[in-house]
C-alpha cells in the first residue's frame, strides 16, 4: 500500500547520518489517512498480518529498531509513526493532539489492511493507548504488550486544570508559528543527540539516540551543516487527560485479550503508585495476563532489548500472528 499526500514530504528526514546499515531489513510504507498519511517500517514477511508497534510521546517508529531484530525472523512487525511524529503527516492547522484520537488511528490502519483484530506492542504513551484500545474495543484485539506505562495517569484536579490552561495557550502560539511556515531552530548533529538525551531525562543511552533522530530531523536550508526537528512542534503540548481512576478501573475489567506488561525498575510510575497498583491487581487476576519487571530506564527496550526479549518472544509465540495462523489451520 502506497500513498502520497500534498503534506507527505513537507519535511524530509535526514536519513541515517551514521551510514550504518539498518538493524533489520524493512520496507518503508505509507498508509492513507483522511488528513494525509501514516508512515511506518514493515519488518519481515508481508503475507502475514504483522504486530503493530506504537511509540512514545515525541518518539517515532525507530523506537523498536533494536528490539525487532531479536524477534523470530518470520514474525512480521509494523512500526508506525503516529500523527505529527517521524515521517507521518501532521494534523491540520488548528487540530489539537490528544490520546483518544490515536485510537482512531489504529482503527483506520485496521480498516486499510482489512484486519478484523490487531496485535499491539506499545511503549509509554502508546502503552497507555494500547491499554485503552484493548478495553474499549476488546473484541478487536488479539494481544497486547505494554512497556513501562500501564494506564492513563491520575493527577490532582488543580494540576490538571493548570496543565490544560498552560498547554492550550502554548499550543495556540505554536499553531500560529506553524502556519507561518518558518524553519524551526537548527542544530549540529551532535547538538541534536544531546537534546534527545536531555529531553528523555537520560532515559536513552546517548550512543543510541541516533535511532530517534533518523526519522525526526531535516537538513536546514539556512545552515547547510545543521538540522532541525521535523516532528510537529505542537506535540509538546499534547493533551494526556483521559478521565478518572474509576474509568481506568472499569477499562482494566473490560480487557479480555492476552496481555503482557513490562515495568522498568528504574523508571517513574508517573502518578501516585496506589493508582497503578489498583489497576495492576485487577489485571493480575486475569488468566492471560503476564507481568515482567526488569532493570533499566523508561526506554529499556532501546538500551537493553536483551533483558525483555525472552518473555516477549515467548508471549508472541503463544499469542502472536503466527500462533493465530497455526491455530486456524487445526
Amino acid at each position: 500500500m502506497d500513498f502520497k499526500s500534498e503534506d507527505s514530504r513537507r519535511y524530509r528526514h535526514a536519513g541515517d547520518l551514521t551510514n550504518e546499515p539498518p538493524t533489520r531489513e524493512f520496507s518503508e510504507i505509507t498508509i492513507p489517512m483522511p488528513w494525509g498519511h501514516i508512515s511506518g517500517k514493515w519488518y519481515g514477511p508481508q503475507d502475514v498480518q504483522p504486530i503493530l508497534g506504537l511509540h512514545g510521546w515525541q518518539d517515532n517508529a525507530g523506537t523498536f529498531d533494536l528490539l525487532v531484530p531479536l524477534l523470530p525472523p518470520d514474525v512480521p512487525f509494523l512500526s508506525i509513526d503516529l500523527p505529527g511524529h517521524g515521517l507521518s503527516s501532521r494534523l491540520p492547522d488548528g487540530c489539537y493532539y490528544n490520546t483518544t484520537d490515536n485510537l482512531y488511528v489504529i482503527l483506520i490502519v485496521m480498516k486499510q489492511y482489512k484486519w478484523k483484530k490487531v496485535s499491539l506492542v506499545g511503549h509509554s504513551m502508546s502503552s497507555i493507548i494500547a491499554f485503552m484500545f484493548a478495553a474499549i474495543f476488546h473484541d478487536k484485539v488479539d494481544m497486547v504488550i505494554g512497556i513501562d506505562a500501564l494506564k492513563p495517569h491520575q493527577r490532582l484536579p488543580a494540576s490538571i486544570l493548570r496543565s490544560m490552561e498552560t498547554r492550550m495557550d502554548a499550543f495556540l502560539k505554536e499553531d500560529e508559528r506553524n502556519q507561518s511556515k518558518e524553519e524551526p531552530p537548527s542544530y549540529s548533529y551532535d547538538e541534536l543527540i544531546e537534546r534527545i538525551f536531555i529531553g528523555t531525562f537520560h532515559s536513552i543511552n546517548k550512543d543510541l539516540c541516533k535511532h530517534m533522530l533518523a526519522r525526526s530531523i531535516q537538513k536546514s536550508e539556512k545552515y547547510p551543516e545543521k538540522y532541525f526537528f521535523c516532528r510537529d512542534r505542537r506535540l509538546k503540548f499534547y493533551n494526556y487527560m483521559v478521565g478518572s481512576q474509576d474509568l481506568c478501573v472499569e477499562m482494566a475489567k473490560r480487557i479480555e485479550c492476552p496481555y503482557m506488561f513490562i515495568k522498568a525498575r528504574h523508571s517513574s510510575y508517573f502518578e501516585d503508585k496506589k493508582y497503578y497498583d489498583e489497576v495492576l491487581a485487577i489485571l493480575q487476576n486475569k488468566p492471560n495476563f503476564e507481568y515482567v519487571e526488569v532493570d533499566g530506564s523508561h526506554h529499556v527496550h532501546i538500551n537493553h532489548p536483551e533483558r525483555i526479549i525472552g518473555p516477549v518472544n515467548d508471549f508472541i509465540n503463544r499469542y502472536g500472528p503466527l500462533a493465530k495462523q497455526s491455530s486456524s489451520k487445526l
